[in-house]
């Protein structure tokens, strides 16, 4: 446990062996998605999978944390798993060089305890939404656009998307891209929203603290404002 002891006091030795039990699946391995993956394999998740079909370019170097000047052209998804076997080899980690579609999703995401967005695709987001609920799985939701970003925590049966895109519609292409697509992004974003993500999947693994269930965080990080917006599902 050697490897864990600055883990302990926050967290109990009981409490670590459950995340090395623990099974998570990240759904893209870019700007959120790199950083998601890299606290998860420090933390001690034992068993994480990453799905990503897209391979490093070169504007991918201003802000997403497994690209570099050597990889440009590789899979995101298997650099990932490369980076954590060099953290953590104790860490079983599955990577899949492929998109997530709805043929597949309910394969790739089918045995996880729980399922972390780091897509850039409404409409992807929404199959995730869905198949998670099918599946009894939590989701924990992140977005990210220049200095904005949001987190939330989806339980099986919330439905939460259809309040935080209320306008969307299926099928529309100019609406599959989220608003970083405008305003772009830049290093510290992805950062601060993937460890808000990774502190509530360590929640759930654990089942202790208050989750970000019902809420959606508003974060304004060029007025240093964080807002939350609760919403009834009764």
């Amino acid at each position: 446990m050697g490897r864990y002891e600055k883990n302990f006091n926050m967290l109990s030795t009981s409490e670590q062996v459950k995340l090395k039990q623990s099974n998570v699946c990240v759904v893209g391995c870019g700007g959120l998605g790199g950083y998601i993956i890299e606290m998860l394999a420090r933390l001690g998740v034992g068993n994480i999978t990453v799905i990503d079909g897209d391979r490093f370019e070169t504007s991918n170097l201003n802000r997403q944390l497994n690209a570099n000047e050597e990889n440009i052209g590789l899979s995101k998804a298997l650099e990932a798993q490369k980076r954590v076997n060099l953290i953590n080899s104790e860490i079983s980690v599955k990577a899949i060089a492929g998109f997530v579609t709805e043929r597949n999703v309910s394969a790739l995401l089918e045995q996880h305890d729980v399922v972390v967005d780091a897509l850039d695709n409404i409409e992807m987001r929404f199959v995730l939404e869905t198949t998670c609920a099918d599946l009894n799985i939590p989701l924990v939701y992140g977005a990210i656009a220049g200095w904005f970003g949001q987190v939330a925590t989806i339980l099986p049966g919330d439905y939460l998307l259809e309040k935080i895109y209320p306008n969307y519609q299926k099928g529309q292409s100019h609406q599959k891209k989220g608003a970083e697509q405008n305003i772009g992004n830049p290093s510290f974003t992805p950062a601060l929203v993937a460890s808000i993500q990774v502190s509530e999947v360590l929640k759930i693994l654990i089942n202790r603290g208050t989750l970000l269930h019902n809420r959606l965080l508003l974060i304004d990080l060029l007025n240093q404002e964080i807002e939350h917006i609760s919403f009834n599902f009764c």
